[in-house]
């Protein structure tokens, strides 16, 4: 199975991106893991909050194909324990998913398209956190998750 994470807009932290980097790495030791980043919209100033999110869910939706499984990172979504996502993880690789694409949305979060497609949504916490930050905070998790499944140190219970 692929991973792939989509997010909307650089990551402009140097610091932030360093760590984003160093899980980065540390992933592709358990599975083939893609972050594509798309550029920020241009004068968004001139546009509503629901135009917005179209062009970025058009954005969006031409990065992934018609066999990818989409999960959406929405703070509606489903929460999980480090432990049950890990186990997730486990039931998506044994179901024969050849690419599963999260997505990191807009400031505004999906477009009704996206959410359409879409076959999940996960919560990282109810909490509030800068879409730079979910980036980390996620690619991080994925990264535990495989430490956990395979009983590696990583992770405490």
């Amino acid at each position: 199975m692929n991973i792939k994470l989509i997010a909307i807009g650089k990551t402009d932290n140097k610091a932030l991106q360093s760590l984003i980097d160093d899980y980065t790495k540390r992933l592709s030791f358990y599975i083939k893991f893609d972050l594509e980043i798309i550029p920020d919209i241009k004068n968004v100033k001139n546009l509503s909050e629901s135009q917005q999110k179209e062009k970025e869910g058009e954005l969006i939706l031409a990065k992934i194909s018609t066999t990818d499984q989409l999960i959406l990172l929405d703070e509606n979504g489903k929460n999980f324990s480090s432990v049950s996502f890990s186990e997730e993880l486990q039931k998506k690789m044994n179901s024969g998913v050849k690419t599963l694409v999260f997505v990191i949305g807009g400031p505004y979060g999906f477009s009704d398209t996206v959410y359409a497609k879409a076959q999940g949504k996960i919560s990282l916490s109810l909490m509030t956190f800068s879409h730079q930050m979910v980036r980390l905070f996620f690619i991080e998790q994925l990264y535990r998750g495989f430490t956990i499944l395979k009983n590696e140190p990583y992770h405490h219970q």
